[in-house]
């Protein structure tokens, strides 16, 4: 008798999760094999997404396969903006990696800042005073709300800046985020790369008036809020490119590593702040906002939701700054003078792209001290795992959906590069 053949298994183990086989697959092929040598009588036709394209950032390009109007297979390909800010890290004293890391998520500064000085304390057994850690959490919600802001407007000219009240919406949360940059340059004298984080604490301590600025500031955001919501939510150009567009699985979410909003408007129940709450969140209670949908609207009002989550947050807070020090060590701005003990350690934060990560190892010094800088540094960037979901959800798409589903991603190229 000739034996029956063996049934293909349903599903496949990844990363520790049982995934359906056909989540796997993206609709045609292999989603990272580039093949050139097609068929002459192949409808398929290659085309180069960027990276010299505005909606690409002109530093990400993407190999799409098409069949028509229609995704076959999408392949990324990153690497256009690589400056080695890892291995620069591992050049500069503890105190001056700071402004390197400042430039990795570019829209995000703060965040940068925050999560690689919490990774050098976490080395060093240092424990930044409670009025910085109070100031760390809200400078962070308030680059939250400036990051969601610069998104809805760059988006809405993602997919058509004519349509859907498109170039309006850019325009307003350009003038609303100009307001966050504003309250920044009152605290760090710096309008877009702050250097305000350090080991241990702040460099700068919040100046008189500064509380009361901030609360007009966010009543502001508020209010205008409304207005996206006038223009966006209910609008059907808006509704229609959106809606049902972009789906991502939470299941495959989680196996490529997403995390953030695009995971949350997914149905995964996951934000670092609330599950392993840092800096001064372990103070307020944090609504985390979750959607079931999956796709590009309900990224979209995720994000919108959130923005007056973060708002919510910091007005909790910044009546209630502890005095004291801003900063742990007195003579951290000297050159060498932060030295951990030979170690590693990881830490990470809620970035408004997802889990922002930092490991680190200390070597070894001079007569058995720690040495002046780190010896290995390794970011995690969330971005970098958003764009690894474009091969399972661009294939089935039309060509202008997968610029909007990029868009619908929020990654940025300075810390998916490095």
């Amino acid at each position: 008798m000739t034996p029956s053949p063996t049934p293909e298994p349903a599903t496949q183990r990844v990363g520790g999760l049982e995934l359906p086989v056909e989540l796997l697959r993206p609709a045609w092929g292999d989603p990272y094999l580039d093949l050139d040598d097609y068929d002459a009588e192949s409808d398929v036709m290659a085309l180069n997404l960027g990276p010299q394209h505005p909606s690409t950032h002109g530093v990400l390009r993407v190999k799409l396969f098409m069949d028509g109007e229609v995704c076959v297979r999408a392949v990324p390909y990153l690497g256009y903006l690589h400056r080695g800010v890892e291995k620069l890290c591992e050049k500069l004293s503890y105190a001056n990696v700071t402004p390197i890391v400042d430039k990795n998520d570019y829209v995000s500064p703060m965040m940068n800042e925050l999560a690689i000085n919490m990774t050098f304390e976490k080395l060093m057994g240092c424990e930044p005073p409670p009025r910085a850690q109070v100031i760390r959490t809200i400078v962070a919600e308030l680059q939250r709300v400036a990051s969601h802001l610069l998104w809805v407007g760059t988006f809405c000219l993602d997919i058509g800046g004519a349509i859907g009240g498109g170039a309006s919406a850019f325009m307003h949360t350009f003038r609303e985020r100009e307001l966050i940059l504003e309250i920044f340059e009152e605290l760090t004298g710096c309008r877009f790369h702050y250097n305000h984080h350090t080991v241990g604490g702040q460099r700068h301590d919040i100046p008189a008036g500064w509380d009361t600025l901030v609360k007009q500031t966010l009543d502001h955001i508020e209010r205008r809020t409304f207005e996206y919501e006038d223009m966006l939510t209910e609008n059907p150009v808006f509704k229609a490119r959106t809606i049902g567009v972009g789906v991502v699985d939470p299941k495959l979410a989680m196996a490529c590593g997403v995390s953030g909003p695009v995971l949350r408007a997914s149905g995964g129940d996951h934000d670092l702040r609330r599950d392993a709450p840092y800096a001064a969140y372990d103070r307020v209670d944090v609504d985390v906002q979750v959607r079931t949908e999956g796709d590009i609207y309900a990224r979209y009002l995720l994000r919108l939701a959130e923005l007056r989550e973060s708002i919510r947050i910091v007005r909790c807070l910044i009546d209630d700054i502890p005095e004291g020090p801003i900063c742990a060590l007195k003579a951290v701005k000297l050159p060498g003078a932060v030295k951990p003990k030979p170690g590693f350690a990881y830490t990470a934060i809620e970035s408004p792209r997802g889990e922002l990560g930092t490991f680190v190892v200390a070597g070894p010094g001079k007569r058995g001290k720690g040495g002046p800088n780190p010896y290995r540094c390794k970011i995690r960037p969330p971005s970098y795992h958003v764009l690894s979901l474009l091969p399972y959800i661009a294939p089935g798409e039309n060509l202008s959906d997968i610029i909007a589903i990029l868009g619908s991603l929020d990654p940025i190229m300075g810390e998916a590069d490095r």
